[in-house]
């Protein structure tokens, strides 16, 4: 099985490429995150016509996450348990998506931004991935032998090399160490992040902003990563960041990383 993660940053402005992709790529499963659409507005018709399925989690114009499949989609929840909501009024945020497709529980993530270090979305952000954590946790405490996979837009830079100039970010979020011991905890708990494993080397980034001429100039963050239980860990092997899906009109800012799983 062939899945892939994908910041798509408007699936409305992207669709046409989003199915290129598909085609040209062979994946059999993609997570997307930030569609940013309600599932009213999501063009499900031009991923079933290529052969897939769908299902998408969205609220507003902001967020949102899917997951499409060819090798079947079942049990599709949307959040994962205990969740942490935000806003004045606190409420579930389209953050996070999971599906069986193919014997894998894949789960599409959009962590938080954090926004900035004395901002209350830091904080939220800190506890989601917590509480994402702890449901991980027990995942595997209660199956060791299920296959998951925890997949998407972390919003975090775990080494220095991850940024293009880590001066630039002093301050701010995504290379504080907070966030990045939040991010190693998976670890801890069965994880591995398997985009490092297959792709180790420096300055591999995933995201690229478009002001500034960042993408030529090869100024980017490595911030999407795919973390896989033990029992999948095992069976991963290959990865690959697509960086060529930057290039061209209508780009995303982000790229997918491709992970390829053994029958």
């Amino acid at each position: 099985m062939r899945l892939a993660t994908w910041n798509i940053n408007s699936i409305r402005a992207r669709v046409d490429r989003a199915v290129a992709f598909l085609d040209r790529s062979g994946t059999d499963v993609l997570a997307l995150q930030e569609t940013k659409c309600k599932d009213s507005q999501f063009p499900f018709e031009a991923f079933e016509a290529a052969g897939y399925q769908v299902a998408h989690f969205g609220l507003s114009q902001w967020n949102g996450v899917a997951i499409i499949s060819r090798v079947g989609l079942d049990d599709v929840e949307l959040g994962f348990p205990g969740q942490p909501h935000f806003g004045e009024e606190p409420a579930l945020e389209a953050r996070a998506i999971g599906a069986t497709c193919g014997g894998v529980r894949v789960w599409s993530l959009y962590v938080p931004h954090g926004r900035a270090l004395d901002n209350p979305h830091y904080a939220y952000k800190l506890n989601w991935l917590q509480t994402l954590r702890e449901n991980a946790r027990g995942w595997v405490e209660a199956d060791p032998a299920a296959k998951i996979a925890l997949v998407g837009d972390w919003n975090v830079a775990p080494r220095d090399t991850d940024v293009w100039d880590l001066s630039v970010f002093e301050g701010q979020t995504h290379v504080s160490q907070p966030e990045r011991d939040a991010f190693a905890a998976f670890e801890g708990v069965g994880f591995t992040e398997v985009s490092r494993q297959f792709v180790p080397e420096d300055r591999k980034y995933t995201y690229w902003d478009y002001q500034q001429l960042r993408f030529p100039k090869n100024e980017g963050m490595r911030i999407d990563f795919a973390y896989t239980s033990p029992a999948l860990t095992a069976e991963v092997t290959a990865v690959e960041i697509d960086r060529n899906e930057r290039k061209g009109k209508g780009a995303s800012d982000h790229v997918p990383v491709i992970v390829d799983i053994a029958d």
